[in-house]
This record gives structure tokens, C-alpha cells and sequence, in this order.
């Protein structure tokens, strides 16, 4: 049986969302698995809306064009009211606490709430909160190694950017924690 998860990332530009789901497509290649990224964004970038489709599966896929997901990472209040609806029924909907006023409301999905914002910021590096969104992700959906991220890190990443590695593993470790712990939906 073919296993294959479609995904959306999204949020704001500058968010990190169009580099996290690239991550993640990275992180599959290097584990030998078939992958489809496919990226969008406003004209504007930073502080506009940015999303991107993310497939990855053990065989071929046949098309990167997809309207319903088995996860969707979302990282903002517009994202959630666009997407929460093309969840599939029994996927997963994890969203960052702080950005999002009206949580998702499905009772056929999981839903996990993640302070990815507050946790970046305890690790005195804000730029990490898509990490903390990755890690519980892959927590609820072990799709990948923690380790073929870093990986993957230190191969997208360029040399002089190498220095926040670390951070991004904490954060990674801190998200799969919070995961772990997390009640279903914040309140």
C-alpha cells in the first residue's frame, strides 16, 4: 500500500512557511521518498498571504495540484479561515496560538493549538517558530526523522547562516514536546 501525505503550510510572508515546507520536501528527498513542492504567495511578500502544497509519498505522485490535505500547519487567522475547511476528515489541523483569534471549530479533525511564537521567543530567536510548528508536526505525523531535518538544514542553509542550526534543532525538540503535552485546542 502506497503511503502519501499532502500537506499545506501557510501563513504570512515571513513567516517561514515557504521555507519550512521546502524543508520538509528537502528532508524527503534525502530519505529517498517522492516529493512535490509547490509554492504561493502574494505579490507582497513579507506580511502578505503565503502558502505552499507539500506532498510526500512513497511512489510516484501523480499530480502536485491538490485541494484537500491530510495536515494543514497554519500560522495565522486568515490561513485558518481559508484552509480549516480542506482539511480531510481525520487529518490534522495544527495552528499557532497567539496569531489565530477564532481557533478551528471541525470535530472531524485533530486539532492541536502550538505557542510556536512564545516558544521562539524563550529560545531568544524568533525566526525559529515555523521549527516549533515543524516539530509538532512531526511528532503527530512521523513522516520524517528529526534528524533528516537537520540534515537538511545544513544542506539548504548557507554557510554563514550555519550558526542557527542549533537554534532550529531546540526548537524542533521543543515543538515535538509541546506536542506531546498539548491539549487538542487551546481556549
Amino acid at each position: 500500500m502506497t503511503k502519501e501525505h499532502e500537506m499545506i503550510f501557510a501563513g504570512f510572508g515571513g513567516q517561514g512557511v515557504l521555507s519550512l515546507g521546502k524543508l520538509i520536501a528537502y528532508a524527503g528527498l534525502i530519505e529517498g521518498k517522492e516529493v512535490s513542492w509547490m509554492p504561493s504567495y502574494g505579490p507582497e511578500m513579507r506580511g502578505g498571504t503565503a502558502n505552499c502544497i507539500v506532498i510526500v509519498s512513497d511512489s510516484r505522485i501523480s499530480s502536485p495540484i491538490v485541494t484537500k490535505f491530510d495536515t494543514a500547519v497554519l500560522l495565522n487567522q486568515p490561513s485558518v479561515d481559508k484552509f480549516e475547511k480542506a482539511v480531510k476528515p481525520g487529518g490534522l489541523l495544527i495552528y499557532e496560538q497567539s496569531t489565530v483569534i477564532h481557533p478551528p471549530t471541525r470535530t472531524d479533525i485533530d486539532i492541536l493549538c502550538i505557542a510556536a511564537n512564545e516558544e521562539a521567543d524563550k529560545l531568544q530567536a524568533k525566526q525559529v517558530a515555523n521549527m516549533v510548528m515543524a516539530g509538532a508536526f512531526l511528532e503527530k505525523r512521523p513522516l520524517l526523522k528529526i534528524e533528516t531535518i537537520i540534515d537538511a538544514l545544513k544542506k539548504a542553509l548557507p554557510p554563514r547562516r550555519h550558526n542557527l542550526i542549533p537554534f532550529n534543532e531546540k526548537a524542533l525538540v521543543r515543538g515535538k514536546e509541546l506536542a506531546k503535552l498539548a491539549e487538542p485546542v487551546c481556549r
